[in-house]
C-alpha cells in the first residue's frame, strides 16, 4: 500500500490488449486511466463496470481489486501473483468474515480436546492465527493447526548437546507466532524453530539460571528472555545467522517482558521487575521507564507507541488505589492514570484493543473498558465469581475468561452479557478475537509436585494436560456443533433465564 507507484510499474507491462480508455470526449492511456480509478471502493467500481465493455475491463483489473484486499486488511502477507481473481479473493474472505460473525453470535462451532499425554502436567500455552503450541513437564514441545481437523501434533525436537543423555528439563515457557516457534527449560534453555523447516531447532541458546519471562515478537524473529538479572535479545542478520544482538543488567527479578511491536531498526523492549518498569533499547540500555517504590507491577502489555501497566499501591496505608498506567515510549512521560479499585489489576490489553481504548481485569471480578481519551471507564462488568484471568475486546465485543472456569462475551454498545460458557477445570485461557477463536486450559503450579495417589486430586491431575479449543468458523447447524454454551434441557419450547445461561433469552429453541 506504501508503494503505489512501483506496483503499477510492475504490471503495466501484462496490462490486456485495450491501449487506450474512453473518458467521456477524451482518450486515456490505460495506465492514467487505471491511475483514476484507484481512487474508487468496491460500490463506486461495479457501477463504472457496467458503463461499457472498456471500463468493465478498467473496473475488474487485478491491481485494483488487489489493493482493496489489502486496504480491507485481507491476506495482508500475499502477493498479486497468489490469486487469480482477487475480486473473488475479497469476495470469499469478506463472506468468510461475515459467517464468523454470525457463528460467534449464535455459538455455532466446535469444541476439540487437545490432548496429548495423559499424566503430564501441562506447563505454557500460547497460540497464533489457529496454531497452538503447548509445552509439558516431560519437556516436550507439541503443535496444533485447530483449522484442520486432523490434528496431528507434531512434536518439536529439541536440540540436545553433547552431555545431555538424562530426562529432559521441564518447558518453562512457549511462544509462537505466524514464522517462529520458541520454547524455554527449566535448566535455562531456550530453543527456537521455524514453522516452515521442520522439527529441528533453528536456534539454540543458554542462560545460566532459570528464565523468568519470556518474549516473542507478534512479526518477525525476535527472542527477548529474562534470567536472574539479565535481560537477553536475540535475532538475525542479514545472512540469517541467530546472534545475541543486544544484553541488558538490570537490578531486579523481571515478572513480565514484552517486545515492542513494528519497530524499525534496533528491537525495543519493556521489562517490568517489581517495582521498576524499564525501556530497553540499544542506544539507552539501563532506562527506567517507571518506578516507586513498594509499588510493584501486576500485569504490562505495549502497543507500538505506548506501555500500559497495573499497580499494586496498598490503600489502606497510603489512600490510593490499584491503577492502570499509560506511558508513552517515545518521550517516557506518564500519560494517564485511570482506575480506582482496591484490587488488584490481574491483566490488560492495549495491543489488540481498538484505537484509544483499554481493557482491563481485576481480582474484584470486574473486567473495565478505558478510554485512554477521558482517563475514565466507559464501562464495568461484574463478569467473574473469582479474579478475571484474560480478557480481549474488539469494536463492538468483549471477551472474558476467569479463574472459576467461566468465559463470558459481552455486548460493549448494550453493556449486556451475549452468553456464557463453562470450561472444566479452567485457570487460564487465551482469547483470540481476530480469528474468534477461545482456547481454555489449566496450568496448576499447585499440584506439579503433588502425588497422583492423593484421592482429593484425582480428578484434577486428570485434567492437568487438556486444551479446549473452541472454534467458531464452523459452519454447521448440527446440534453437535452446538457450543455447551445453553444449559437446558431442550424439552421446553421456549426458554427463559432460569434454564438458559444467557442474560438475553431466546424466544424460541
Amino acid at each position: 500500500l506504501k508503494k503505489p507507484n512501483k506496483l503499477f510499474s510492475l504490471f503495466f507491462s501484462f496490462q490486456n490488449e485495450i491501449n487506450e480508455v474512453p473518458f467521456f470526449d477524451i482518450q486515456l492511456p490505460y495506465e492514467l486511466a487505471l491511475k483514476i480509478f484507484q481512487y474508487l471502493d468496491k460500490t463506486e467500481l461495479g457501477r463504472c463496470a457496467q458503463v461499457s465493455r472498456t471500463w468493465k475491463v478498467l473496473a475488474e483489473d487485478e491491481v485494483l481489486w488487489y489493493r482493496l484486499c489489502q486496504q480491507e486488511g485481507y491476506l495482508l502477507d500475499t502477493s498479486i501473483s497468489d490469486h487469480s481473481c482477487w475480486k473473488l479473493a475479497l469476495k470469499n474472505c469478506r463472506a468468510r468474515e461475515r459467517t464468523l460473525k454470525t457463528n460467534w453470535k449464535n455459538r455455532i462451532g466446535a469444541v476439540s480436546q487437545l490432548q496429548y499425554e495423559l499424566g503430564k502436567i501441562l506447563c505454557d500455552v500460547h497460540s497464533c492465527d489457529g496454531v497452538v503450541i503447548a509445552g509439558y513437564t516431560s519437556g516436550e514441545v507439541r503443535l496444533w493447526d485447530t483449522r484442520t481437523w486432523d490434528y496431528t501434533a507434531p512434536i518439536l525436537e529439541p536440540m540436545h548437546g553433547p552431555g545431555d543423555a538424562g530426562p529432559q528439563p521441564h518447558v518453562s515457557f512457549v511462544r509462537i507466532n505466524s514464522s517462529l516457534a520458541v520454547a524455554a527449560y527449566e535448566d535455562g534453555t531456550v530453543s527456537v524453530w521455524s514453522l516452515m523447516f521442520g522439527r529441528e531447532p533453528i536456534h539454540r541458546y543458554q542462560h545460566n539460571q532459570r528464565i523468568q519471562a519470556l518474549a516473542l515478537g507478534s512479526e518477525g524473529a525476535t527472542v527477548a528472555t529474562a534470567s536472574g538479572f539479565e535481560v537477553k535479545v536475540e535475532s538475525p542478520n542479514d545472512r540469517g545467522f541467530w546472534q545475541t544482538t543486544q544484553t541488558f543488567e538490570i537490578q531486579k527479578l523481571v515478572n513480565f517482558l514484552n517486545l515492542v511491536p513494528d519497530v524499525s531498526g534496533s528491537p525495543v523492549t519493556v521489562a517490568a521487575a517489581e517495582d521498576i518498569v524499564y525501556l530497553l533499547k540499544a542506544e539507552d540500555p539501563g532506562k527506567v521507564l517507571h518506578s516507586v517504590y513498594g509499588q510493584p507491577v501486576t500485569c504490562l502489555d505495549v502497543s507500538a507507541h505506548e506501555a500500559a501497566f497495573g499497580v499494586k499501591t496498598f490503600g489502606w496505608l497510603l489512600n490510593e488505589p490499584n491503577q492502570i498506567l499509560l506511558y508513552n515510549l517515545e518521550t517516557s512521560q506518564c500519560l494517564k492514570k485511570m482506575g480506582n479499585s482496591m484490587g488488584d489489576f490481574t491483566c490488560v490489553n492495549l495491543q489488540s484493543s481498538p484505537p484509544n481504548m483499554l481493557v482491563t481485569g481485576n481480582k474484584d471480578r470486574r473486567v473495565r473498558v478505558f478510554d485512554l481519551r477521558k482517563s475514565e471507564s466507559l464501562c464495568s462488568f461484574y463478569a467473574h465469581q473469582l479474579g478475571v484471568s484474560a480478557v480481549q475486546m474488539d469494536d463492538w465485543k468483549i471477551v472474558s475468561g476467569g479463574e472459576e472456569g467461566l468465559v463470558c462475551v459481552w455486548d460493549q454498545r448494550m453493556g449486556t452479557k451475549l452468553w456464557e460458557m463453562h470450561a472444566r477445570w479452567l485457570l487460564a485461557c487465551l482469547i483470540e478475537l481476530p480469528n474468534y477463536s477461545v482456547l481454555t486450559f489449566r496450568l496448576p503450579e499447585e499440584i506439579r509436585n503433588v502425588s497422583a495417589d492423593d484421592s482429593h486430586i484425582s480428578a484434577l491431575l486428570k485434567y492437568r494436560g487438556i486444551i479446549y479449543a473452541y472454534e467458531f468458523s464452523v459452519d454447521q447447524l448440527a446440534v453437535e456443533s452446538v457450543l455447551p454454551i445453553c444449559r437446558s434441557s431442550y424439552d421446553e419450547v421456549t426458554g427463559y433465564n432460569y434454564n438458559i445461561g444467557l442474560a438475553v433469552p431466546y424466544d424460541d429453541i
